[in-house]
């Protein structure tokens, strides 16, 4: 079982400054998860399992407090799961997660920081071939056909 994770994807530049954001598709299998909770790193990595994009929208550090972020998965063109949450509902400041990051590891080309989802499908929601994943955040949308589940 597998499902898309909407998440912001801040762009931090070498010198820790936050310039701007992406979108980051940060799909998790569950079902490797399930098995185990040590298994979260396999149920991260594997083919296909995280799309950023589809560009970088420059802003202002503050203007990440509040975006809108939208996610919409349709199958056979119609929608079998929407859902939807704020950048402001993240638990931590960006600027923190930003410090904790580089607290011990140095990017000396920038890095982007993904930030975890709010949106959450049902435990019983599986991802299947073909569907379409849309992910609106702010001004980007990023868009991806799931080529195997």
């Amino acid at each position: 079982m597998d499902v898309p994770e909407a998440e912001v994807a801040v762009v931090v530049n070498a010198d820790g400054a936050l310039f701007g954001y992406t979108i980051c598709n940060d799909v998790s299998s569950r079902s490797i998860e399930g098995e185990n909770p040590l298994y979260l790193p396999q149920a991260k990595i594997y083919d296909g399992a995280c799309a950023l994009g589809p560009g970088i929208a420059l802003c202002e550090a503050d203007t990440l407090n509040d975006l809108s972020i939208e996610l919409v998965v349709t199958r056979g063109g119609h929608a079998i799961f929407a859902s939807e949450t704020r950048t402001s509902r993240i638990k931590r400041p960006l600027r923190e997660l930003v410090d904790y990051l580089r607290k011990e590891l140095d990017f000396p080309h920038g890095v982007f920081l993904m930030t975890g989802t709010g949106i959450v499908p049902p435990d019983d929601f599986s991802l299947a071939c073909g569907d379409q994943v849309r992910i609106t955040i702010g001004t980007l949308t990023l868009e991806n056909e799931v080529a195997r589940p």
